[in-house]
């Protein structure tokens, strides 16, 4: 009888031994197969910026995806701060590229889709055709990269112009003091561009044509992103922190098909 017993007792435990491992097993199938989805909530950032890139037809108007993913960052982080008005507009001028490109675009995140693609004048004190020295100094004549909002309207020098606010200590927290806003020139035209080989030059605006800078305006509105780029300048920027975007933009349906793995963010 007691071996009979020890018999039933031997036969329990290594039914349990093979259904407990048969579990584990399944569990670390599962365990892999939702891992296997899981991504780092910056993986899922970019990927939903790349379908907005992709979507918008971004790279097909001359804009790399860099830039973009930069101002879309930018864009999340200056909404998160409650400082940005809650509209889908985003505007980039992208000095990357030659004055002669149509290098201002007037992105809707929303609809995925450019509102406006057009010309923009740098400083002159920027460049000829290329962009490359910038400053944040007062009668320096020059651009200022980084992010900006739209402020209020008036009518200047230019007519019609709409104020900016620069939100990056050091590199354009002077904009106002050097009355750097978005106006109207006819140095802004395809007929510059043929006389002279480049778009004409402001003295530090990023100027758009007397015909699209009512439009301009009108679209932009107040506490609308600006972002203006230069990639290869020694440029940084509390906005660029894509953890913190990557949280705000509440990223929606169009990567629904990866699992967010919050828990893997620092």
């Amino acid at each position: 009888m007691r071996k009979y017993v020890l018999g039933l007792s031997g036969l329990f435990i290594i039914v349990s031994s093979l259904l407990f491992t048969a579990y584990k097993g399944s569990s670390r199938k599962d365990e892999n197969k939702i891992n296997s989805k899981a991504m780092p909530l910056e993986k899922a950032y970019e990927s939903y910026a790349k379908h907005v890139y992709d979507a918008a037809r971004l790279q097909q108007a001359g804009l790399a995806f860099p830039v973009f993913e930069r101002a879309l960052t930018g864009y999340y982080n200056l909404g998160k701060d409650a400082k940005a008005a809650h509209n889908s507009l985003l505007t980039i001028a992208d000095f990357d590229q030659l004055s002669t490109k149509k290098r201002l675009y007037v992105i809707d995140l929303e609809k995925d889709s450019i509102v406006l693609n057009t010309w923009v004048a740098h400083g002159q004190r920027s460049g000829e055709d290329n962009a490359v020295k910038f400053s944040n100094q007062n009668d320096s004549f020059s651009s200022s990269i980084g992010f900006y909002l739209t402020g209020e309207q008036y009518v200047g020098k230019h007519g019609r112009s709409l104020r900016l606010e620069g939100m990056d200590p050091g590199f354009n927290d002077n904009a106002r003091l050097r009355s750097i806003v978005i106006h109207g020139a006819d140095y802004v035209s395809e007929g510059t561009i043929a006389a002279l080989g480049r778009l004409g030059r402001s003295q530090g605006c990023p100027a758009v044509s007397t015909e699209l800078s009512d439009q301009l305006i009108n679209t932009l509105g107040s506490g609308s992103v600006l972002f203006i780029n230069k990639s290869d300048q020694q440029y940084h920027s509390s906005y660029l922190n894509e953890k913190e975007a990557a949280v705000y933009a509440n990223l929606p349906e169009h990567v629904s098909d990866y699992t967010y793995a919050s828990a893997m963010v620092d």
